[in-house]
C-alpha cells in the first residue's frame, strides 16, 4: 500500500508540473521587454512599441574612401551637400569616428602647418606645461625663410605652456624647433611622428619636417589631418590649447599678446566666428595653399572637419567651405550612411580568428557573453583603436568607434582622458546594450532547466516503483494493484 501511495502521488505530481508549468514559463520570457519608456535603453524602448531592435552596430566600406569624387550615402531627407572647392576634405563624427561624407578622402597633398596637430599629439603628453625651458641658440637653426614665428629669443627662458601657446595660436615654427629639441632633436621627431601617425592609422602621412614647413616627399590627407584632429580632441590640454584664442607671451620682462590665427575661431579679418568651434589649427604654405582641420560641437555631437587647398575664392575660402560642410555635417546627423570610419582597421586574419574562438568557446558551454553577438566585430576595432578606448570609446574609441561615426558621444569629447575613446553610442556601448535581451533568454532558459529534470526524474521514479510492484506480485503469485 505503501508503494501504491507513492506511485500514485509521484504520478499526480508529474501530471500537475507538466500542466502548470509552461503558463510561468510563457509569462516570464518577455520579462526583458517589460521596463516603463521611460527608463528603459533604447533597445528595449523600441520592443515595448512592437518596433523591431535597431542593430547594434554598423559595418562600413573602408574602401570607399579610395575612390575618386565625393563619396556621400544620402538617406531619405538628408540635406544636398554644399559646393566646395577643395581638392580634398572630409566630413566626420569626433565621437563614432565615422565619416558622414568626403571627397579623396586619401589624396595625398603638402599639409602646410595642420601637421602641428600630429607634432602635438606626439610631443605634448612628454612635458609638464609648468616645466620651464631655457632656448639655447642651436634650437632656432635651421627655421624655414618665410616661416611664422612667435618671436622667441636664445637665453630666454620659458613655460612649456608659452611654447605650446606659440604653436597652436602663432604657429610658430621657432616654438616647434624648440620643443623638438627638447624632444631628441629635428630628425628624431620626425620619425616618432611618423609612428605616431602609423598607430594611428593615418597612412598617407610622410613627415619630413615637423612643423609643417614645404620639404620634399612631405605629404599628408584629408582623412588622416581628420584622424589627427579627433584624436587631440581626446587630450583636454591639446582641447585647451587649440581652443585658445588670445594669450599672453612672455618676452622676458614683459609679454606681448598674441591670437589664434583660425579666424574660424576669432572672427576676425571679416569671416565670422563658426557657433561651437573648438579649434584645431589652421596652415597655410605657397605650395599646400591654405588647409584647415577644425571642429565644432551643436547639441550632443561633436563634428571634425579637414579641408585642404581650396581652388577658389581667395585666402579665406577655407573658412568658408569648412563652414558650409559643417553646418550640412550638423543637419544630415542621421540621414546619412557613413561612408568610412576614422578609426584604424583591424586585420582581417585577426577579426576572423577572434571570431573563430567566439565561436568555439560558445559551443564548449561558454556564457552568453562569449557568444559573437552583431555589432561585435565593429564594437572591438572601436575600443581597440582607442586603446582602452575606455572612454570607453575612445578609441571605441573607438570607435570608432569610433570611427563614425560614432556620434551621442563615445566620451565628452573635449577633456577626455585617452586618446579616441568610445562614447555614449559608440559601438561598443551599444553592442552592451544589445546584451539585455539576449541575456535575458538565457536566463529564462536555464530557470526552465530545473522543473523540466524534477518533472523527468518523478515520472522515473514511478515508472521503476511501478515496475518493481508488478515483478513483486508476480514473485508472490497475486495480482499488480494501484
Amino acid at each position: 500500500m505503501i508503494v501504491t501511495s507513492a506511485v500514485r502521488h509521484a504520478a499526480a505530481g508529474s501530471a500537475a508540473l507538466l500542466f502548470v508549468l509552461p503558463v510561468p514559463a510563457a509569462v516570464a520570457s518577455p520579462a526583458p521587454t517589460a521596463p516603463s519608456v521611460s527608463s528603459a535603453p533604447s533597445v528595449f524602448r523600441a520592443s515595448a512599441v512592437g518596433e523591431p531592435t535597431p542593430p547594434v552596430g554598423r559595418r562600413v566600406d573602408p574602401a570607399r574612401l579610395d575612390r575618386r569624387g565625393v563619396q556621400v550615402q544620402p538617406l531619405a531627407g538628408a540635406p544636398r551637400l554644399p559646393a566646395a572647392s577643395a581638392l580634398s576634405w572630409v566630413i566626420a563624427d569626433a565621437s563614432t569616428g565615422e565619416v558622414l561624407a568626403a571627397r579623396d578622402a586619401h589624396r595625398k597633398l603638402p599639409p602646410a602647418s595642420t601637421l602641428k596637430t600630429l607634432f602635438a599629439l606626439t610631443a605634448l603628453p612628454r612635458h609638464d606645461p609648468s616645466e620651464q625651458h631655457t632656448v639655447a641658440d642651436s634650437e632656432l637653426t635651421g627655421i624655414g625663410a618665410g616661416s611664422s614665428l612667435v618671436g622667441i629669443k636664445e637665453g630666454y627662458t620659458y613655460k612649456v605652456s608659452d611654447l605650446w601657446n606659440g604653436v597652436f595660436l602663432s604657429s610658430g615654427n621657432d616654438a616647434v624647433h624648440v620643443l623638438a629639441a627638447m624632444n631628441g632633436g629635428w630628425d628624431s621627431m620626425a620619425r616618432k611622428m611618423q609612428e605616431k601617425a602609423r598607430s594611428l592609422g593615418a597612412n598617407d602621412t610622410h613627415v619630413v619636417s615637423p612643423d609643417g614647413y614645404d620639404a620634399p616627399g612631405q605629404v599628408s590627407s584629408a582623412y588622416d589631418l581628420a584622424v589627427f584632429g579627433r584624436a587631440g580632441l581626446q587630450d583636454p590640454a591639446f582641447t585647451r590649447y587649440c581652443s585658445t584664442r588670445y594669450a599672453d607671451f612672455p618676452a622676458g620682462s614683459w609679454s606681448y599678446g598674441i591670437a589664434n590665427t583660425n579666424r574660424l575661431l576669432t572672427g576676425e579679418n571679416g569671416v565670422d566666428r563658426y557657433p561651437g568651434l573648438i579649434g584645431i589649427k589652421n596652415g597655410y604654405t605657397s605650395n599646400a595653399g591654405n588647409t584647415l582641420v577644425s571642429a565644432a560641437e551643436r547639441g550632443d555631437r561633436t563634428l571634425v572637419v579637414s579641408v585642404m587647398n581650396p581652388q577658389e575664392g581667395g585666402g579665406y575660402a577655407v573658412y568658408e567651405e569648412a563652414r558650409s560642410l559643417l553646418d550640412w555635417g550638423f543637419e544630415a546627423a542621421g540621414r546619412v550612411r557613413p561612408v568610412g570610419s576614422l578609426l584604424p582597421e583591424r586585420p582581417r586574419a585577426e577579426a576572423d580568428a577572434r571570431a573563430v574562438a567566439a565561436a568555439r568557446d560558445g559551443r564548449d558551454g561558454a556564457g552568453p557573453e562569449t557568444v559573437p553577438r552583431a555589432g561585435a566585430e565593429v564594437g572591438t576595432a572601436s575600443a581597440e583603436a582607442s586603446g582602452t578606448k575606455g572612454a570607453g570609446p575612445k578609441d571605441t574609441s573607438a570607435q570608432s568607434a569610433p570611427a563614425s561615426g560614432s556620434s551621442a558621444k563615445e566620451a565628452p569629447v573635449r577633456g577626455a582622458s585617452a586618446e579616441g575613446g568610445p562614447a555614449q553610442g559608440s559601438p561598443v556601448e551599444d553592442g552592451r546594450a544589445g546584451d539585455g535581451p539576449d541575456r535575458a533568454s538565457a536566463a529564462s532558459d536555464a530557470s526552465a532547466g530545473p522543473p523540466l529534470g524534477l518533472i523527468g526524474t518523478a515520472c522515473a521514479a514511478a515508472l521503476a516503483l511501478w515496475l518493481w510492484r508488478r515483478r513483486a506480485g508476480a514473485g508472490t503469485g497475486g495480482s499488480a494493484q494501484e
